[in-house]
């Protein structure tokens, strides 16, 4: 009997977990980028459905997770030879996001699990795969650490603890600062509801990012044109040297 009512009180603490949902909104979903653009913030606010304070479970934690367009990225090693510092030992990362903010209702490291952390790819660390490294590399693992820390300086990477801020178990909200140096694409945008680090709800949605006005112009033809976007690098930079020459001689008399 009480084997049964073991069972019956993790099935009934389950479908409490299951029925509960997460909605949530973006201020913002489409982020043009142009010649005044120095960055944006972002407001992402929601709501938890068939959460219940007095419902005896553990409190609530929400996580928000925003990546940018990811590809490989060579990290490479200095070292001081003969007085010069040069090039020593690269290793290439498969898969890197371009941007990645994380924020989350308390420290991330107590609101979700290593297991679902894993499953999950949520933190900065395990957001960045790579397969391996070339036997003489002594250290592997630096390198990706070295390219959090150097993207962390430009703000590119963000663990943002303790900022989503989470009312009566029921609404939340956070902002998140995405740079002026943003990379044009899609960017997933994920919404994690836990409870004691586990994952018990979860939703998608994206961020557009695009270049617009002259920025898009010039990338349009930098990519699609390239004969014709050197030929015109070409002409504007002799121009703009004939008129600094003639400005110079003219001021010269």
């Amino acid at each position: 009997m009480r084997a049964l009512l073991a069972s019956l009180l993790i099935l009934i603490t389950a479908a409490a977990a299951q029925a509960e949902k997460v909605v949530a909104d973006l201020s913002l979903r489409d982020v043009e980028i142009n010649a005044n653009f120095d960055g944006s913030d972002i407001l992402i606010y929601g709501a938890i459905k068939g959460a219940k304070e007095d419902s005896g479970l553990a409190p609530l934690d929400v996580i928000i997770a925003i990546s940018g367009p990811t590809g490989p990225v060579t990290v490479r090693k200095k070292d001081r030879r003969f007085g010069i510092w040069v090039n020593t030992e690269s290793i290439e990362v498969d898969r890197a996001p371009s941007f990645y903010a994380v924020a989350s209702t308390g420290k991330l490291e107590d609101t979700l699990s290593y297991n679902d952390d894993v499953r999950f790819q949520v933190s900065i660390p395990r957001a960045i795969y790579s397969v391996g490294a070339p036997a003489e590399i002594e250290d592997p693992a630096s390198f990706s650490e070295a390219l959090i820390r150097i993207r962390k300086g430009n703000n590119l990477y963000q663990q943002l603890d303790n900022t989503v801020q989470l009312f009566d178990q029921t609404l939340f909200s956070t902002t998140i600062d995405m740079p002026a140096n943003l990379v044009e694409g899609t960017y997933p945008t994920r919404i994690f509801l836990t409870r004691e680090g586990e994952v018990v709800a979860r939703l998608a949605t994206f961020i557009d990012v695009r270049k617009v006005g002259l920025e898009r112009w010039i990338y349009d033809l930098a990519h699609n044109q390239p004969l014709i976007y050197g030929i015109l690098s070409l002409v504007i930079a002799i121009t703009a040297g004939w008129l600094a020459s003639a400005f110079f001689r003219y001021f010269r008399f």
